[in-house]
């Protein structure tokens, strides 16, 4: 999360870009969803109709990276 910047766009815990809030992402979304999100934003974009500007973009990551980010998203819960 940190590495990648991901704060420019998102926050947790209110740190980073409040109109982008993950809090509660591991209540929402499945771990298999967060991964596509991650590795296909276009598609998980159009699939979910989201409309956020600038839309979101994918990551070429490590399988190691996103596996890792993807086991602290889903302990996101409210």
């Amino acid at each position: 999360y940190a590495a990648q910047k991901c704060s420019l766009c998102h926050a947790i815990a209110g740190k980073g870009n409040a109109k982008g809030a993950l809090d509660g992402v591991g209540s929402k979304l499945k771990a298999d969803e967060i991964r596509a999100w991650i590795t296909d934003a276009p598609g998980m974009t159009a699939k979910s109709g989201a409309a956020r500007k600038p839309a979101m973009k994918s990551y070429n990551l490590p399988k190691e990276d996103v596996d890792a980010l993807v086991a602290y998203m889903v302990t996101l819960k409210k």
